[in-house]
């Protein structure tokens, strides 16, 4: 990007004129900045719009979140950092990545259980400067926090934030405080149509496609991988990156940016809405979806095996895939295996190909559950597409891990042109059928 257009620049912290409390020689090596968060640290100091994208814990937030609050220990000043879900900003920023830093960065400021105000969840430093937590889901606080002006914006996880929410958070970076206006933002890359795309890479504002005006003065965008943060990460976490589908290996470990393939149901975007959305823990009903095998050789399909549950308030949550090419004795037992652990209350299973083969197994196998045999009376496209709506007006969350392969399956699946039987998408359509009830009511409040 812009980095390779200009002259690095050769700075410390103290070049932007930000006070870092002094470190006592015996904590003086409790952190050290990688060569990428040094590099982001120059780009900060330098430009207006500062994205850092790139691999999951890559140390993307720990560097944006010591960045803020060495801001704020320079002068008096408020400062906010939003996400679109304020649990997820109060869960994996204020109560996991914010005391790290603090206990590593900043060793002479007070403990951060006397400055953080759990009430209305903002820190507040000895020169009286805050930092602002916040959801954009949260419409009631959200416009009260951003009633307020504040001299730094972060916005957290940008690939799950629509762009007008963006618009209007920025409208509120304005205080007269002395320092120089920053917004700062990270993510994991999402797919090339998204707006931080349009912005970042592109230059364009999202929607006009007009060209922003001083693009290279005033944006910059560094990419951050896990291999960047290597000395801080155990060597498994790589070889659980690397044992992930391509689609999310490459976004997760390499910081790729994806392409939607073209007449697919599902794209990237939905995906990330559906693990960013919040849902209510009690459980209505819980299914375990079987897309049944015929034949059991080297060719053969694999069992379509998986679970969700209707939660209170009408949304679904799709909490596990156990989807196996295995014999019809063997994905019996992982069906009854899966009933028990989740505590499902029926077996959802389509009868065209197998008959009644599955219900016959699992019965000989002294399964006493409730089966539901469903038969598919439409195409695979006819049956998706309502389950796709749903995931477009917020009814479908999923699991954030175990779920990577029937992602990629949704977002690759094209109606009438991909040969391989998706029997991931169909466990998990036939499951969210049965749960919404598509075609005969509307999901109730229960």
């Amino acid at each position: 990007m812009r980095t390779s257009k200009k002259k690095p620049l050769i700075i410390t912290d103290d070049d932007d004129g930000v006070y870092v409390p002094p470190v006592p020689p015996n904590l003086s090596s409790v952190f050290k900045k990688t060569p990428k968060q040094v590099e982001a640290v120059q780009l900060q100091v330098s430009h207006f719009h500062v994205m850092l994208d790139g691999g999951s814990r890559s140390g993307k937030t720990f560097i944006n979140l010591r960045s803020v609050i060495i801001r704020a220990c320079k002068v008096r000043s408020r400062h906010v950092v939003l996400r679109l879900r304020f649990n997820a900003v109060k869960v994996a920023v204020v109560m996991d990545t914010l005391p790290k830093v603090w206990n590593m960065c900043f060793p002479n400021l007070p403990p951060l259980s006397t400055c953080l105000n759990k009430s209305d969840w903002f820190v507040e430093l000895p020169n009286g400067s805050q930092i602002w937590f916040a959801g954009l889901d949260d419409k009631e606080r959200t416009e009260k926090i951003l009633g307020t002006e504040y001299s730094t914006l972060y916005l957290v996880e940008c690939s799950q934030l629509p762009y007008d929410s963006v618009s209007m958070a920025l409208t509120r970076l304005a205080e007269n405080s002395g320092l120089p206006l920053k917004a700062y933002y990270d993510c994991n890359p999402p797919t090339k149509k998204h707006w931080i795309y349009k912005v970042f890479y592109e230059g364009k504002m999202p929607g006009t496609e007009d060209a922003i005006e001083d693009w290279e003065e005033r944006y910059a965008v560094l990419k951050m991988n896990p291999r960047d943060n290597y000395e801080n990460l155990p060597e498994e976490y790589f070889r659980i990156l690397k044992s992930l589908p391509k689609k999310q290996r490459e976004r997760f470990l390499d910081g790729v940016y994806g392409s939607d393939v073209e007449g697919a149901l599902w794209t990237q975007q939905m995906i990330d809405e559906a693990h960013a959305l919040e849902i209510n823990p009690v459980k209505v009903r819980t299914v375990v979806g079987v897309d049944p095998a015929v034949t059991n050789n080297e060719d053969s399909d694999d069992w379509g095996i998986g679970v969700a549950s209707l939660r209170r308030f009408d949304k679904v949550m799709v909490e596990a895939d156990y989807t196996i090419k295995t014999s019809t004795d063997k994905a019996a037992d992982l069906v009854i295996n899966a009933y028990n652990k989740h505590d499902a209350d029926a077996v959802v299973v389509e009868v065209n190909q197998g008959g009644d083969l599955v219900s016959n197994v699992l019965r000989l196998k002294k399964f006493k559950g409730r089966i539901i045999q469903v038969r598919a009376s439409k195409g695979k496209f006819a049956r998706a597409e309502p389950i796709s709506a749903l995931y477009e007006q917020g009814l479908v969350k999923h699991n954030s891990t175990g779920l990577e392969k029937l992602e990629t399956e949704m977002t690759e699946w094209v109606p009438m042109m991909t040969k391989q039987s998706p029997n991931r998408l169909d466990w998990c359509v036939w499951a969210l059928t049965e749960l919404f009830d598509v075609g005969r009511r509307r999901p109730g409040v229960f």
